[in-house]
């Protein structure tokens, strides 16, 4: 099948982007409100335990669990393109198994670690005494095969409603905490059912998708001889798994190394920062997405690298513009919107929060560049570039902190997006261009 080329490609991108951004606004709104009640209920140093003791456990979850829904959204659409039913729903079978048993490591590693890495975290012994129960936590991040297989049928209205799940949880429980009286312990409970929640819900989406898809199909079967006719799949996966992880680390490590060096109030001054700035990460993150999808069509129906080119840097160029003017604001407004979120008493997330919105500013680039490398078959290249300046500039993190206080690690996160920038648009870049050198030595 000829490719439409990268004009049709970005429309269909951004028509994807439109059904997620709805849901993920609403979720931001929420979060914001839901944020808003847990701080003023809690203060800084509570509302710094509840966020290190969730940020624990989806980080373990980030190191040990096995997603799979590059897999699914790749090898899919060759399967799609082929019009090979049968191994569409084998490959659905094999990555969930292969899901399922990194969560229940994932989930045995959160419930062993906690109380080893919960006191040097400065975990009251509330949250001690709560830490294997919300190990179960970690489920939230165990349902990346139905998320797939929604992005590979286009049905990313399911997923923007999906983005509205935990908020609404997160924000009842709040409320009702905020009406009828709790203290952190209350806040712990309704922060697991967020996560049960948006577990469960994830899953169900996807099978009733599959349902109205392919109503003949049963995802519960043999996945035999998914390996044989997917080839290179067990490379992929780890390949895939291993950027997601070490893309996700440096992020969720940040609030953790903020609270073992400075402590939970730091850690909760720090992450109202982060959650200032989604603003700018959030419509990226989601641009990454919904373009997956796409883009591994249009290499699976024979793209070349100029076409996979010319329709990054279009998303990268409306990326650019949908951020520039939240940006601005926080520039100019970050002291009172710290206030405003949280109180006079966190006033002094505003210093690191421009920090934090200039990082998240620069790595625009990140998302729909991770996204093309995957598409190409090469999601080791952004492992690499993951490795190379998430992890390998982590060190650094903790005597910023001791030089500049908290502010260092906004400069922290600056330098680590730069680098990470420059790095994935050279990998890009290379990598397309070898598939323009292949394409033309085919054609003499």
């Amino acid at each position: 099948m000829a490719s439409a080329g990268p004009a049709s490609t970005v429309r269909r991108i951004y028509g994807n982007l439109g059904k997620l951004i709805g849901g993920k606004a609403g979720a931001a709104i929420l979060s914001v409100l839901y944020m808003i009640i847990a701080v003023r209920v809690l203060g800084p140093r509570d509302y710094g335990v509840l966020i290190l003791v969730h940020t624990f456990a989806v980080t373990v979850g980030t190191i040990v669990e096995f997603p799979g829904w590059h897999a699914v959204v790749r090898y899919g659409a060759q399967a799609a393109e082929a019009g090979d039913e049968g191994r569409l729903l084998r490959l659905l079978r094999f990555a969930g198994l292969v899901e399922a048993a990194g969560g229940v490591c994932s989930v045995l590693a959160a419930a062993l670690l906690a109380p080893v890495i919960g006191p040097r975290l400065g975990w009251s012994q509330t949250a001690l005494d709560f830490a294997l129960p919300y190990s179960l936590a970690v489920l939230a991040t165990i349902r990346a095969t139905p998320a797939g297989y929604l992005q590979l049928v286009g049905r990313f209205d399911l997923l923007g409603l999906h983005n509205l799940v935990s908020p609404l949880v997160r924000l009842a429980g709040a409320a009702m905490i905020a009406a009828f009286g709790g203290g952190l312990h209350a806040f712990l409970v309704v922060w697991l059912a967020a996560a049960l929640a948006e577990w469960v819900s994830m899953w169900g989406l996807g099978l009733w998708a599959l349902r109205r898809t392919r109503p003949d199909a049963r995802l519960i079967g043999s996945a035999r001889g998914a390996v044989r006719e997917n080839a290179g799949i067990r490379r992929f996966m780890l390949a895939a798994n291993a950027d997601l992880t070490f893309g996700d680390l440096a992020p969720r490590l940040a609030p953790l190394a903020v609270g073992w060096v400075m402590g939970p109030v730091a850690a909760g001054l720090y992450s109202v920062a982060q959650r200032a700035t989604v603003v700018i990460s959030h419509p990226v993150q989601l641009l990454g997405q919904a373009a997956y999808a796409e883009l591994a069509r249009l290499v699976a129906g024979g793209g070349s690298g100029a076409e996979i080119r010319s329709a990054l840097l279009r998303m990268i160029g409306i990326a650019a513009a949908m951020a520039v003017p939240a940006l601005l604001v926080i520039a100019i407004f970050a002291d009172w919107l710290a206030v405003l979120i949280g109180g006079p008493a966190f006033r002094a997330a505003g210093g690191v929060m421009l920090w934090l919105a200039a990082a998240r500013a620069i790595l625009l680039i990140g998302p729909p560049a991770t996204a093309a490398l995957a598409a190409l078959g090469r999601p080791g290249l952004s492992v690499a570039a993951n490795l190379l300046c998430s992890l390998g500039l982590l060190p650094l993190l903790p005597p910023l902190m001791s030089a500049l206080g908290l502010r260092g690690a906004g400069v922290h996160a600056v330098l680590q997006a730069a680098a990470a920038s420059a790095v994935l648009a050279w990998f890009v870049w290379r990598r397309s261009s070898e598939l323009d050198r292949a394409g033309n030595a085919r054609a003499r």
